[in-house]
This record gives structure tokens, sequence and C-alpha cells, in this order.
């Protein structure tokens, strides 16, 4: 990065606080990390042969779409620290953190992580793996193939098509239990050893593809429809990937996840509560 540009990004947490720039369009992460400096798409680029992309997502995200050469340190995993200052111990070039877009925090976490460490020379890339996927689909990897067709990346509107409300998921997946398989994606973290479907669903880590694809076979062998969810609704997103490459047709996520369930269960019983009353 030139010099010149080095010397603005720092003093951005001074232009923020002193309201020179308001927070940029689409790019709501770059008012709270301030701190974080930033490459833009077209300068990432120009630059690409000379840093070191990292991809700040799960695993799986990262074998389903990413920026072609990119290592995959996930900014949550517990030794996200010292794999960062390994890689840094293995290269002078700059570090790219990037995650799945413009309000995606990830890169920002990694990068005042790596900040809070003193690994110096490193960047957030905070447009995102779609964008870049998009805009250089030579330079991107689909589900393990480069170059891409960026007409096989699923769109917001195909995604949502296949959401259902929590209680409209439960309700359909009870109503077709008998050709439903219902499959928590949840980390056994988030899951807490209990599912929202008991006796009715499978569970299996999105990590674990080995028994995902063998839940796919199943559901298509058996002509079940599928109905998945995870914590928040986002890693579904990913899943929806596989199955359309099996070409599975009968599936639905649950919109927001197991948390927007939960939730809803408790503004339900509250009203409840309240009648009784």
């Amino acid at each position: 990065m030139k010099s010149k540009t080095k010397f603005l990004w720092l003093l951005m947490p001074f232009l923020f606080s002193s309201g020179v720039f308001a927070v940029e369009d689409g790019f709501p992460g770059r008012g709270e990390y301030p701190d974080v400096l930033v490459y833009e798409k077209s300068q990432l680029f120009n630059d690409f042969s000379d840093v070191v992309m990292v991809d700040t997502r799960s695993k799986y995200e990262y074998e389903t779409l990413r920026i072609k050469g990119a290592v995959n340190i996930p900014v949550s995993s517990k030794d996200f620290g010292d794999k960062l200052k390994q890689l840094r111990a293995s290269t002078a070039k700059p570090i790219v953190f990037y995650c799945n877009g413009r309000t995606c925090l990830k890169s920002y976490i990694a990068g005042r992580e790596a900040n809070n460490l003193n690994v110096e020379d490193t960047y957030a890339y905070d447009a995102g793996v779609f964008e870049w996927a998009k805009t250089y689909p030579n330079h991107a990897a689909l589900l393990g193939k480069s170059p891409i067709d960026p007409r096989d990346i699923i769109s917001a509107k195909k995604f949502t098509s296949h959401l259902l409300e929590p209680d409209k998921f439960s309700e359909k997946a009870y109503q077709m239990r008998s050709t439903s398989l219902v499959i928590d994606v949840r980390d056994r973290y988030q899951r807490a050893g209990t599912g929202l479907f008991p006796a009715k669903e499978r569970w299996v880590s999105l990590d674990d593809q080995k028994k995902l694809q063998k839940y796919i076979k199943q559901a298509k062998a058996q002509n079940k429809t599928l109905f998945i969810y995870d914590e928040v609704g986002k890693q579904v997103r990913w899943f929806q990937y596989a199955l359309e490459k099996a070409n599975v047709k009968n599936y639905y996520f649950m919109k927001k996840g197991a948390r927007r369930y939960y939730d809803d269960l408790m503004v339900t019983q509250l009203v409840l509560n309240d009648r009784k009353q």
C-alpha cells in the first residue's frame, strides 16, 4: 500500500470522531473498527500477488467459496492468534483478512486482534468474497474449482425462496413427518446437547462433509424433504451449494435459525402468562 494511503488510514480514528467522515455507505464496520486499515477491491486486485489473503470464516465456508490462494484461519478459533503469528513469521508480505461481505465483521475483528497482538502490516478487505468472486472470477474458487462462473453463485433471491419462519418450519416438518428429514447443522457448542426436534432430527456439524453427504443421499433415495437449521440462519446458505450440486429439489431452511425459534417461544410464553394474569 502506498505511504500516502497508509497515512490517510492512520488518521481515520480522528476523522471519524471529528465528523469529517461519516460511516461510508455500505461499510458499517468501518465506523466501529476505525483502527483497522482496509483494502479497497480494485487496489487489492492490483496488489494481489504481493499480499497474503487470510479467510477468517469457517472451514466449511472457505471450502465452498473463497478467494483463490487464500489460507483459512477462522477468527473464531482458539488458536487464531498463534496461527497468525506463525503466518507473520513465514512472510513479510502484507496480510489481508476477508469474510463474507460489507456487513460481515470477521475481517475487522481479525484486524483488531492482529493490532492487539502487535502483528504489523495487516488489513481488512471488507467488500467480501461474494463481490470479489463476481468481479474477479479467475481469482476465486467455488467448491474447489477455479476459475468460476459467477452465475453459479447462489443469489439472495434463490436462498430466501427456501426460507421458512420457525413456526412454519416446525409445522411443515411435522405435517410431513413420514416424508421429511430434519437436520441440525449447528456445532456442538451451539447445540449444547439438545436439538429442537427430539427423536425426529439428525445432528451433524457442517465440517463433517462425509456425514452431510450421507444424509443428502438418504433424502434423495427415500424421496424425503429436507428441513435444515443452524444457529442464526447464516451457515445454511453455504450448505445450499452442496444441496444444489447434488440436485436436491425439496429442502427448507429455518429463517434466522434456532435463536429465532427460541426467541419466538419466549414471546409466546410471555403472551400466555399475561393472559393468565
